[in-house]
């Protein structure tokens, strides 16, 4: 008996071993070696790459899919173990007005900035087809808007994916089950279930990521080539140093005036920064972001209250965008920016870059209806459109980022947070230790849920 033990320790070492040896690089490497692969295709083999375009859309499709299954149940089950609708209350004023002062601050460097700094009038655009244009919306009623963050029939704000419309009815829902008392334990233990099979599912297609990145980078260098990334380099070369600075300078400042750790964050879920800015989806990398923030030490009632609410009001990168695309517009085609017009177009942009998540196209949307404000020829922005998707990854990824600081600002004013380092020190008697934070994390690392 004594010998069997060795021999089958020795076994299970050497299977243990084989299975290290033949796994999978982490996710990490397999999306970068994904973004070569893509780029080669498309640039080889134009057509095929043109035709992968099924691929990543079916990827977002998964992503979508599971949505509003996670989300709603999340904010309730966050909202029922609050305290009191009062705390709720709080909590929201305080991400709404954080989001305010953030995205306006942003908003007005950008516009000031880009105006007495020239950008856009040595370019020579030229014109395209106004029937490029067609079909998207120039117009936002504002009374609408508004409105439709009431819902009027819930499952078809579910069905047609209305964030804000859900959020709403989420929080009116939780905020019932708190007044219900042990009449709502089976309830809240249901939302809970569903959102751990949603975590699960979304585990599984996260794997999937490397086939969509081959296929969204095959298609972009494919169908819209670079030729005119070229012709705008400027307008993207200065967004993205305009992304820099708000990433290097702006949300560190705002981490040390809260005291929040922003450096460590970055390293906790930079993997999930880069998957969205490479499949330039934030809904991609929203579940596991969760998850993450949870592990770094942001309380997971915060956090599925603060990021879903976030993606609707708190857009940094979109709001950058386009302050940058008015002013540089207008430069382009002439249009003269007078110091009315620039806190004119501020004004509107403030308006319309909240609350317009669900809104398709959202950011030609808003640019129409700013353009139209300052008198923007339409055809400029649709010039845009062609370098869309090269702008869109950093918007994407810097939209991420700013959710992820606030969630830890908002967490950090509730006494939310605690940082758990990547090596716990040992924890006092009677408390138990913080888990660690083992190796690089990975896009798939979401498991394990412990809600505080």
């Amino acid at each position: 008996m004594s010998n069997v033990q060795p021999a089958a320790a020795a076994n299970a070492g050497r299977v243990e071993h084989r299975r290290r040896k033949f796994s999978m690089p982490p996710l990490g490497v397999q999306v970068l070696i994904a973004l070569v692969v893509g780029a080669l295709l498309g640039l080889v083999a134009p057509a095929f790459g043109d035709q992968l375009k099924i691929v990543g859309d079916a990827f977002i499709r998964l992503i979508k899919m599971t949505i509003v299954p996670l989300i709603f149940p999340l904010i309730v089950v966050s909202i029922a173990r609050l305290e009191s609708a009062k705390t709720v209350g709080r909590m929201a004023t305080k991400a709404i007005l954080y989001f305010e002062i953030v995205t306006t601050a942003i908003l007005a460097v950008t516009l000031f900035v880009a105006f007495y700094s020239g950008i856009g009038k040595d370019a020579n655009l030229g014109s395209v087809d106004p029937a490029e244009t067609a079909g998207i919306g120039r117009d936002i009623d504002l009374k609408e808007l508004f409105l439709h963050i009431i819902p009027e029939n819930v499952f078809a704000s579910a069905g047609e994916g209305q964030l804000l419309a859900i959020l709403f009815f989420a929080v009116f829902l939780g905020m019932a089950l708190t007044k219900i008392g042990d009449k709502a334990k089976p309830v809240v233990a249901v939302f809970d279930a569903v959102a751990d099979a949603m975590f699960q599912m979304i585990t599984w297609i996260i794997k999937l990521t490397p086939l969509a990145v081959v296929a969204f980078v095959a298609y972009n260098t494919a169908h819209y080539g670079w030729d005119l990334v070229l012709k705008l380099a400027v307008f993207v070369v200065v967004f993205y140093a305009a992304v820099l600075v708000v990433l290097v300078v702006l949300f560190p400042v705002i981490a040390i005036i809260f005291r929040v750790p922003y450096v460590p964050m970055l390293r906790a879920v930079g993997d999930l920064l880069f998957l969205a800015f490479v499949t330039r989806s934030a809904e991609v990398v929203l579940a596991p972001l969760i998850e993450r923030l949870d592990k770094f030490g942001v309380d997971r009632k915060v956090s599925s209250f603060t990021l879903p609410l976030g993606y609707s009001f708190n857009a940094d990168g979109a709001t950058m965008y386009e302050g940058l695309a008015v002013v540089f517009l207008a430069h382009a085609y002439g249009v003269e920016l007078t110091i009315p017009r620039l806190l004119t177009a501020l004004l509107v942009l403030m308006l319309l870059t909240k609350g317009i998540a669900g809104v398709p196209s959202a950011s030609i949307v808003v640019l129409f209806s700013a353009g139209a404000v300052i008198g923007l020829p339409a055809e400029g922005i649709a010039i845009l459109l062609a370098i869309d998707f090269v702008v869109d990854m950093a918007r994407t990824a810097l939209n991420v980022t700013g959710n992820s600081l606030a969630a830890m600002v908002i967490a950090k004013s509730e006494g939310q947070f605690v940082h758990r380092a990547k090596t716990s020190p040992a924890a006092p008697a009677g408390e138990p230790a913080a888990p660690e934070l083992a190796g690089e994390p990975t896009a798939v690392d979401i498991g394990g849920r412990s809600d505080a």
